[in-house]
């Protein structure tokens, strides 16, 4: 009897952790993006931007990861991207490691858990500064809650911006 109460336990726990989210919250993620980052801040002076992470209105220490997206002499590169915590909760700092030649996108996601990101897209004008920010969204139910992002999306609209751009040259 004892054992099969411990193998209950067992499975339920097993259940619980797989179905429930990261950290045991409800809800999705959100990401935003802020530039230009405080100079007077140590730990985010020189940061290119800064990622804020939240569980709905409250910031989030999420696992935040991303990767630049670019073409460079019609040749398409992907470059991983480092953040370093900042002395805020929640809050990344980005510093540039991408080379200012080229059509870049970089695609950010603030990570709740496996399957639950929140993801911001940050497109580069061709001065190499921050052009448009988007957090693609859909409804579910009467919610509005991040979409899933894929490579392919990203490298499409990369390429068509980097012909647009090759033309007017």
């Amino acid at each position: 009897m004892q054992t099969r109460i411990r193998s209950l336990a067992c499975a339920a726990l097993a259940t619980a952790l797989l179905v429930a989210p990261a950290f045991g919250l409800k809800g999705p993620p959100w990401i935003s993006i802020e530039l230009p980052a405080n100079p007077y801040d140590k730990s985010t002076r020189d940061a290119f931007l800064l990622v804020h992470s939240f569980h709905h209105g409250t910031a989030m220490g999420f696992i935040v990861s991303g990767s630049a997206e670019g073409v460079v002499n019609g040749e398409r590169r992907s470059l991983k991207l480092e953040f370093a915590e900042t002395s805020r909760e929640g809050v990344y700092a980005l510093k540039r490691t991408w080379p200012r030649e080229g059509t870049w996108t970089l695609v950010i996601k603030a990570n709740q858990g496996p399957d639950d990101a929140a993801t911001a897209v940050v497109d580069l004008g061709p001065d190499g500064d921050v052009a448009t920010i988007r957090v693609p969204t859909m409804q579910r139910g009467s919610w509005t809650v991040p979409a899933p992002v894929s490579l392919g999306e990203i490298d499409a609209a990369l390429r068509a911006r980097a012909a647009t751009l090759a033309r007017r040259s």
